[in-house]
């Protein structure tokens, strides 16, 4: 998986005088590029009480390259802006994922309360050889129409979605909050989240950026037990 930081527009400092207007109107201008490390206790305050409007005026643009199936979990998330590669204007690259050797295989228990564990050297040889034989065969027929003269977006119907796209997304702190809440794993979340581990693998890159861009609102995430403002 691929995440790179293409721009971004975020900084304690920016929630800091997003939140002081709702008290000091015009005089929260003297907190724009304000040093953020004063005003921890009040963006820890905003993150334990949910007051998360502050967090939204930030934004961070993403240059993901994943699975599609990765994608199509990213857009139930109808809190960011999107723009994806397109199978009707460009021919698709032969770039499939196949899981790697530490990919929990097998489910146990059912939806909503199941858990993941180790496959057997059989079973991860059963699914890489079925993904490469199946992946090999839907891009031959996918070339095989292209070159008799079939457009792209008709093509395109044979392909799978362990395809690799690529794609920008753009959201807030807010949103990203929201996102990593739901879309990583971890110890001490007040809520549980059980995400597919690619889509996590994604997230977790992601985090990465955020913690390094917004440490004190990052800290106070963690704080809050991973519960977005």
């Amino acid at each position: 998986m691929t995440v790179e930081l293409v721009k971004s527009s975020a900084s304690d400092s920016d929630v800091i005088w997003a939140a002081r207007v709702s008290t000091a109107g015009e005089q929260s201008l003297d907190a724009v590029g304000s040093d953020a490390s004063r005003a921890e206790g009040l963006i820890n305050y905003l993150a334990r009480e949910r007051h998360g409007s502050p967090f939204e005026h930030t934004s961070m643009t993403f240059f993901v390259s994943a699975p599609i199936f990765v994608f199509r979990e990213f857009m139930r998330h109808r809190i960011a802006s999107y723009n994806e590669e397109s199978g009707r204007y460009r021919e698709l690259r032969p770039v499939f994922y196949v899981p790697g050797a530490d990919r929990k295989l097998v489910q146990i228990g059912k939806p909503g309360s199941y858990s993941f564990v180790e496959g057997s050297k059989e079973q991860h040889q059963l699914a890489v050889d079925a993904i490469k034989d199946s992946c090999t065969q839907a891009y031959a027929a996918y070339t095989k129409m292209l070159d008799a003269g079939v457009a792209r977006e008709v093509a395109r119907a044979v392909l799978p979605v362990t395809l690799y796209s690529s794609m920008y997304v753009t959201m807030n702190a807010r949103a990203l909050m929201n996102f990593l809440s739901l879309r990583t794993a971890r110890e001490g979340s007040h809520f549980p989240s059980y995400p597919q581990r690619e889509i996590e693998m994604v997230a977790e890159k992601m985090e990465e950026h955020f913690a390094k861009l917004m440490p004190i609102t990052y800290g106070a995430f963690q704080k809050s037990g991973r519960v977005a403002p």
